[in-house]
């Protein structure tokens, strides 16, 4: 058919004539107002009213050809956008090559195999028990929530705080959690029975932060099943201290006061042998956990609040990396430090040498939660960007981006050391499970 061009538009005559006809059934449905341009369209072609489609009795209370078709485009528009979003997606999912031996690289991968809800505020917190599939979550609604995991269902509510719960913490063994809050408390809590057994008071403001210490020592010694792992916690405080107490006892040994400032965060090594401290002074600080507890080296170079540090969490058969600036063994990464911060970047660092390995710029912006991969390849981070990214660390690129992985900041993540999933944990309200491939 013959091909007949207005404009930018192309259509053959039939399609040409089908519009006509279409429009003037729609001005007719229109009403009397519409009464002189539906004439005037059929003066200029008179087959717009000879269609058998056009209906000149047609009222505004029916839909007409033009419409269906309107808001038929409308939706394949919309379907279009979704698809191109997805392709998106995957690309930057699957678009990069495997590794050369075919290794699994167990990174989080969209979509989320569950999205819990239940919280009435923000979640602020999250992690994963380091036994069973359960996850843990803390709110501004002064609630801890505990979920499978894997099944994605809800188990059961921890009372105790009355103000926001900031952050979450497990003993190596999973006996026990615990717990930081703005009412100025610590609460230890019998993992086996969901009850609160002991709570720690002594700092002046908001605690931020806790971490127990492990203690491997002692859990080699004792044949109780139920050890827990460590004999020390350590908390942080908007008081800008850093508190270290007797898990057995529940008292203050050790009271650290260098931080100028809020201290937000802390991260302790696998081995317990030091613990690393952070917050809006913009240093890192990294302290012994054994004798009298001393600051051994400070790091700086973030310009704005410190979010987030991690210590890497990684088995010891892990193979790392064969060459470059980049760890070669476990000694080597068990030596990193990674830390996200409102500056929009990621940092690694080397404690032996007090330097900063590299700095990542990936996010749009502020970095809220960072975790140091098992394999020690990757870095895994938060942000209020919304999204939740891996950065390849000896590839200095973002290697996989989960785009819009909350409807708000994702404020938290926490990773299993063993089983392959991730959690999250946003200002949405909501906590989501990522599988790991």
């Amino acid at each position: 058919e013959k091909q007949l061009s207005r404009g930018n538009m192309v259509l053959t005559d039939r399609q040409r004539s089908d519009l006509h006809s279409g429009i003037y059934e729609y001005l007719m449905s229109q009403g009397p107002a519409f009464q002189k341009a539906a004439e005037a369209l059929a003066e200029a072609d008179p087959n717009a009213s000879a269609k058998p489609t056009a209906s000149k009795t047609a009222t505004s209370s029916t839909s007409t050809l033009l419409e269906k078709k309107w808001t038929a485009v409308s939706r394949l528009q919309k379907k279009v956008m979704d698809l191109e979003k997805q392709i998106s997606q995957s690309a930057k999912i699957h678009g990069h090559r495997p590794a050369a031996n075919g290794e699994r690289r167990m990174l989080p991968r969209p979509p989320a195999l569950h999205t819990l809800t239940g919280h009435r505020a923000n979640v602020t917190c999250v992690e994963v028990h380091p036994v069973f599939t359960v996850a843990v979550s803390g709110s501004e609604d002064g609630t801890i929530k505990v979920w499978d995991h894997e099944s994605g269902e809800f188990v059961r509510t921890l009372k105790g705080h009355t103000n926001t719960v900031h952050c979450l913490s497990f003993t190596p063994t999973g006996t026990h959690l615990a717990s930081s809050s703005s009412d100025l408390s610590v609460k230890i809590w019998d993992f086996s029975t969901y009850t609160c057994v002991r709570t720690l008071r002594g700092h002046d403001h908001t605690i931020s932060a806790v971490k127990f210490i492990p203690n491997p020592s002692s859990l080699a010694e004792s044949s109780d099943e139920s050890h827990p792992g460590c004999t020390h916690l350590a908390s942080a405080s908007r008081d800008h201290t850093i508190k270290f107490w007797d898990f057995e006892t529940g008292f203050c040994v050790h009271t650290a006061t260098d931080h100028t400032d809020w201290v937000r965060c802390l991260a302790v090594k696998q081995d317990g042998s030091m613990i690393a401290s952070s917050g809006n002074d913009t240093s890192i600080i990294i302290w012994a956990t054994d004798g009298d507890r001393k600051k051994t080296c400070e790091l700086r170079g973030h310009e704005h609040v410190i979010e987030s540090i991690s210590f890497v969490n990684a088995p010891k058969t892990a193979k790392v990396h064969e060459r470059g600036s980049v760890a070669k063994n476990i000694e080597e990464v068990n030596d990193y430090l990674a830390s996200g911060s409102r500056d929009r970047t990621v940092r690694l660092w080397s404690i032996s040498g007090a330097t900063c390995l590299s700095v990542f710029s990936f996010h749009e912006n502020w970095v809220r939660s960072v975790i140091i991969h098992p394999s020690g390849k990757y870095i895994i981070s938060s942000s209020d960007d919304r999204s939740i990214r891996v950065i390849d660390i000896k590839a200095n690129r973002c290697m996989r981006s989960i785009e819009g992985a909350h409807d708000h900041f994702v404020c938290s993540i926490a990773i299993h050391h063993t089983l392959p999933i991730l959690v999250s944990g946003s200002v949405d309200q909501s906590v989501k499970c990522w599988a790991l491939e």
